[in-house]
């Protein structure tokens, strides 16, 4: 099993002014933060989060390594909103999904309101659960779920990413299957429109994660576009997964502090580049060219005066 056809779209919609939403898409991860604070804060912080997640994903092999990346993500955002006044109280969702297609399964991480679904057949089931304040009055039966979803108040969340020193974040792993297509989202969609509508889009587009995430964020604008609006879809199809292309590593402190060294002392530190100026051995011979000179030139006064 591998990751098929995937894709990554993100909105401002229609009535906010900037877009407070990031995600993460380097396959086999992919995350959705969706930010929240006064002035720019929420941008900051879902930048910040977005941000550790895309450095942390090569550690990522199961619920551990992802549980400790979303830790990392709450320490950074944590510490630049106790240093700097203007961000103090931001917040993020963060949705993350890490595939992991020789164990055929995926590892859930999430901390507040943007979402996970699963689309299986014709079928789409949310696979995370909302922190929330009418998620939590739904199941402790206060709300229905049609109830919940025009309530005033669905947007508080109750966890998210950098607002306390410590997040405990629900992290679980789920059995895929070829033919599964995910979606991850922030809430200026599933506000917008309800699951079987979410399910009708995508399907209405052939199942294409770039035709369906347009298409579905045309429709949540057309529905009023309230809030930022952002989806990451992919698909599992048969056949082996793809080995990840290698990076060049980056060099030691050392190898730089070395090449670094090299560069000030005047020499060639890359083969084939010619430089401008004399090297060692060209200093030398016009050292020693100068002074034959002058001593010529003593001779000639010398014997100019004896004459």
């Amino acid at each position: 099993m591998r990751i098929g056809r995937s894709t990554a779209v993100t909105d401002t919609g229609r009535r906010r002014l900037r877009n407070e939403d990031a995600y993460v898409y380097e396959p086999p991860l992919f995350a959705i933060a969706d930010g929240m604070g006064g002035a720019r804060a929420g941008e900051v912080a879902a930048g910040i989060a977005a941000a550790a997640l895309k450095d942390g994903r090569r550690t990522v092999a199961g619920e551990e390594s992802l549980d400790a990346i979303i830790s990392e993500a709450n320490r950074l955002v944590w510490e630049r909103s106790v240093a700097d006044p203007n961000t103090a109280g931001m917040g993020t969702t963060v949705t993350v999904a890490f595939v992991d297609p020789y164990a055929e399964h995926i590892v859930f991480g999430q901390v507040g309101d943007s979402r996970a679904y699963r689309l299986r057949g014709d079928e789409l089931v949310q696979v995370t659960t909302d922190h929330s304040l009418v998620a939590e009055l739904v199941r402790s039966g206060v709300l229905t779920p049609e109830e919940a979803e025009r309530h005033p108040q669905r947007s508080a969340i109750t966890r998210a990413v950098g607002t306390e020193r410590a997040i405990d974040a629900d992290v679980f792993t789920m059995l895929a299957e070829p033919g599964d297509l995910f979606l991850l989202c922030s809430d200026g969609l599933t506000d917008m429109l309800s699951k079987n509508q979410i399910a009708e889009t995508i399907v209405g587009a052939d199942r294409d994660p770039e035709a369906a995430a347009q298409a579905l964020v045309a429709a949540a604008n057309a529905r009023g576009g309230e809030d930022n609006i952002t989806v990451v879809l992919f698909e599992l199809v048969e056949g082996e997964p793809e080995p990840e292309p290698e990076r060049e590593p980056d060099p030691a402190p050392e190898a730089a502090a070395s090449a670094a060294a090299t560069a000030l002392a005047g020499e060639d530190t890359q083969p084939g580049v010619r430089r401008h100026g004399a090297g060692p051995g060209g200093r030398i011979a016009a050292l020693a060219f100068i002074a034959l000179v002058i001593v010529v030139g003593v001779i000639a006064l010398y014997w100019g005066i004896t004459r």
